[in-house]
């Protein structure tokens, strides 16, 4: 990617790569036509390693602000529209895996690392082991979810994790957003079920530093 960027830089600028200045540089930054922010960091940053690292050259750097990214509030699936919709999953396992991630805010990775062991029944809690930063974390177990659980589990019967594969003890994160896209659309993904449990309690007036416990962050931002 970077000598492709290169390659382009030279043959605008039209110069001996020895002579090139940091005037050089801003003016094909300021009117090159980026199609994205991602394309317009890879330029920057080939260019940069031209100047630095092959042609040993300083540069203006007060000229070559970043672009910031854009900041854009989650996309949520509607609470009633899910409510109806995992109502009519007919298949245990699919319907559990569902309804879990919707009702504790769980990640794909944090849901197919379930191990049995880690569904505390009488203190009505999950314990998430060594999650997203390696953190240990308790989340609420529901009794309904824990009703639906105890269903699926006589049925499949599964081993070590609670949810297990096809051809493996474990299931993956692709079957998982498939099961959503099944259900719920093909313009949804599995990670959207935990955005909407923590819109969902935010609108119910669930407090802030709350949700971010359930939620594993580190910064309530």
């Amino acid at each position: 990617i970077y000598i492709y960027y290169i390659e382009k830089f030279i043959s605008s600028v039209k110069k001996n790569p020895a002579l090139l200045t940091s005037n050089d540089f801003e003016t094909y930054l300021l009117n090159y036509k980026y199609t994205s922010i991602s394309q317009q960091n890879q330029i920057i940053n080939a260019i940069k390693f031209l100047y630095k690292k092959v042609l040993n050259k300083k540069y203006n750097k007060i000229d070559f602000q970043r672009p910031r990214s854009e900041k854009r509030l989650p996309q949520v699936i509607d609470h009633d529209f899910l409510i109806k919709q995992i109502s009519k999953i007919e298949n245990l396992k699919h319907k559990a895996i569902i309804s879990l991630a919707y009702s504790t805010g769980l990640r794909v990775s944090e849901i197919i690392n379930l191990k049995i062991s880690d569904i505390d029944s009488k203190r009505m809690i999950i314990n998430i082991i060594q999650a997203k930063g390696r953190k240990d974390r308790i989340v609420p177990l529901s009794n309904d979810i824990l009703i639906l659980l105890r269903e699926y589990f006589k049925k499949d019967r599964p081993k070590e994790y609670l949810f297990n594969g096809q051809f493996s003890n474990k299931y993956s994160s692709t079957s998982c957003n498939q099961i959503v896209k099944k259900y719920l659309g093909e313009q949804y993904r599995f990670h959207l079920l935990r955005h909407s449990c923590f819109t969902t309690l935010l609108d119910n007036g669930t407090d802030c530093r709350h949700i971010q416990k359930l939620a594993g962050h580190s910064s309530i931002k």
